[in-house]
């Protein structure tokens, strides 16, 4: 289950890019780098994060779909998503209108959920003696008996060299 962040401190709305990166580059394993091709916030090589619209949105990488309808029920105002991300765990954040408080919350709690996703071992937020995720395999189908299928042509005839 999402966490549930913090909304009763009131602290002053809209962060400035530079805090926002400040904040980003603060967590472990954040490198500023490229994705895509567009300047972006690596964690351990991988995107996280990047600034768009003229860094005026933020599009964060979160732990799963649900987590971002929590953050949009929790301030709309803030946290959107456009049609590019519906099937793609990520929510964009309007700068100008996102608490400060929430926007460190929220960043750090995505950080928490995609580095434990990625490191293949549950987030911190799971509870204690909860199962382990088991890396999806591929099922193969069992070995065709029959290298080709029956009919016409399936056996050659040799020519005699006479």
């Amino acid at each position: 289950m999402p966490r549930r962040f913090d909304t009763t401190s009131h602290s002053p709305r809209g962060m400035r890019v530079a805090d926002a990166r400040r904040c980003l580059l603060a967590l472990p394993d954040i490198a500023p780098g490229r994705s895509y091709g567009m300047p972006s916030f690596l964690l351990s090589g991988r995107f996280f994060a990047r600034f768009r619209d003229d860094d005026t949105v933020l599009v964060l990488q979160l732990g799963t779909i649900a987590e971002r309808d929590v953050l949009m029920q929790l301030d709309s105002r803030a946290f959107f998503f456009t049609e590019h991300y519906r099937n793609y765990p990520a929510v964009l954040i309007h700068l100008a209108e996102v608490p400060q408080a929430l926007f460190a919350d929220v960043v750090r709690e995505a950080w928490h959920q995609v580095s434990a996703a990625r490191a293949g071992r549950p987030p911190k937020t799971a509870p204690v003696g909860a199962p382990r995720p088991t890396p999806r395999t591929k099922k193969r189908p069992p070995p065709n008996k029959r290298s080709k299928p029956p009919g016409r042509g399936s056996r050659r005839k040799r020519k005699s060299l006479s």
